[in-house]
């Protein structure tokens, strides 16, 4: 008799991220390529370096758009291109600063009509089945360990 395997019912996603210098650290995880990220501009931080903000924006954009190839694999789409702009509305309200929107513009060509329309059914199934979308109001849990540094005896000012 075959053994029958089952496919894993969770995941774990990691990552370290550490401090560098003023409002900036460097993101990093296994096999892949470190970050530079800081808070933004807007708030204090460096140009030209990806905040929080653009981070969590972003993993709506990408996940719709992987979520969007998933059902193309499954519904056999000829796709030419797929681009999306997204961008996220921060608000300062009664709960403190929140994200209100996140607003995603896929721009998708396809080889038909018969797959124009099968991509329009792929992308509403993929905006309403997008794991970071439905994720968004999940609970964070900060375990923090503080630690104070071995006093390492200081040079003497002259």
């Amino acid at each position: 008799m075959a053994k029958v395997t089952s496919k894993p019912k969770s995941w774990r996603y990691a990552n370290t991220v550490s401090w560098a210098e003023a409002k900036r650290g460097v993101l990093t995880a296994e096999g892949k390529p470190d970050i530079s990220v800081a808070t933004p501009p807007d708030f204090g931080g460096h140009e030209g370096v990806w905040s929080p903000e653009d981070l969590f924006v972003a993993a709506v954009n990408c996940c719709i758009m992987t979520t969007f190839l998933y059902y193309r694999v499954k519904e056999d789409i000829e796709l030419v291109s797929y681009s999306s702009t997204a961008e996220g509305n921060l608000h300062y309200g009664e709960e403190g600063l929140v994200f209100t929107l996140v607003r995603v513009k896929p721009e998708v060509v396809v080889a038909s009509e018969l797959d124009r329309k099968k991509a329009e059914q792929a992308m509403q199934r993929a905006e309403s089945t997008c794991l970071v979308s439905r994720s968004l109001r999940t609970e964070v849990i900060a375990e923090p360990h503080i630690q104070v540094a071995r006093h390492q005896g200081r040079a003497s000012e002259a």
